[in-house]
């Protein structure tokens, strides 16, 4: 009976392996597609756009340092495949003006052809304790890390559905995933843009556009390095029980992901349990995928339990002994 069982659900797990190719969607080829990247002149963006120029794609990279974007269209050049390839750079802010937004991205459309993919990379974050945090910073941080991605996917939507296709990438975070000390400006904005994916992903499914939510952990870029300088010590020691990815490492990862029309995008180990633990309501792009969320769900949930333990921990001997020390210079 045992073996019969066993046999059953190998066979099952087959099946499934065989099927799954089946419904999943069919990869974005990149030679000669035209790729657009906003926050494209450094880190992820950047890197993103050097992998996508490294297998053939046309590049329109839009940010608000016009400076920086030439010192990065330099860079990307150097990995070009053939003599046709274009990198096109833009200087504008996602975020404050919705026309302008749109106009910027029919020029671009008119020079390098209608936009294959698009990928919402620009962003910033603040740090600190709730009640330190200027209350304009929530407005400034939601108006660049959510209005600034659904400013250009507005942009281009209509463009593709006439198509037929199109893949749309939202650069979120594992804070978009998980609330942590010192996010309560920065987290919020990466959730966001979760729920707009997920609702946005049911409109446009049947036009055979996907989208793809990214989201990458600490990463060594200039933002994570700007953003260190304030984090609190708690948030600090948080950060310590994972590591640094590189931005190289973490833009294949989601290029790969959004060419082949992966929901979820992720790196490493935890991330994969991140996503797994968070998987919710949301699309899967194959039965292999969905089956694994149903399997590694309990396991994943005990130890999820272990790290907000562990991060509670923290928490608690940060604070006491930030009044061990309050009251020691009270009393001198």
């Amino acid at each position: 009976m045992l073996l019969l069982a066993v046999a059953f659900i190998v066979a099952f797990v087959l099946l499934l392996y065989m099927v799954s190719p089946l419904i999943s969607p069919k990869p974005l080829k990149l030679p000669g597609a035209h790729v657009v990247v906003t926050g494209g002149s450094s880190g992820i963006g950047k890197c993103i756009a050097i992998e996508c120029y490294k297998q053939g794609a046309f590049i329109t990279l839009i940010a608000r340092d016009e400076n920086k974007l030439l010192q990065t269209k330099k860079e990307i050049e150097q990995y070009s495949v053939n003599d046709k390839q274009v990198v096109l750079c833009i200087s504008v802010d996602v975020s404050k003006d919705y026309e302008q937004v749109e106009n910027v991205l029919k020029q671009a459309q008119e020079k390098l052809g209608p936009v294959d993919m698009l990928v919402n990379c620009a962003g910033t974050s603040v740090t600190g304790k709730f009640e330190d945090i200027e209350v304009n910073s929530f407005e400034r941080l939601m108006a660049v890390n959510y209005l600034g991605s659904v400013y250009p996917s507005r942009a281009v939507i209509a463009t593709m559905k006439e198509r037929r296709m199109g893949r749309i990438v939202f650069v979120s975070s594992q804070a978009g995933q998980l609330g942590l000390f010192g996010y309560t400006a920065y987290s919020p904005t990466k959730f966001a843009l979760r729920g707009l994916a997920e609702a946005l992903q049911m409109e446009v499914k049947p036009y055979n556009i996907y989208v793809t939510v990214a989201y990458p952990p600490d990463t060594d870029t200039p933002g994570f390095a700007e953003e260190s300088k304030t984090k609190p010590l708690e948030t600090k020691l948080i950060s310590e029980t994972s590591s640094v990815c590189q931005a190289e490492q973490v833009a294949r990862v989601i290029v790969k992901d959004a060419v082949q029309g992966n929901f979820n995008s992720s790196v490493g180990s935890d991330g994969y349990m991140l996503s797994i633990l968070t998987s919710g309501m949301s699309p899967v792009t194959s039965i292999t995928e969905g089956l694994q969320q149903v399997v590694c769900m309990g396991i994943f949930r005990i130890v999820g339990l272990f790290y907000l333990g562990s991060f509670d921990s923290i928490v608690r001997r940060c604070m006491m002994q930030r009044e061990k020390s309050e009251s020691a210079d009270k009393n001198e």
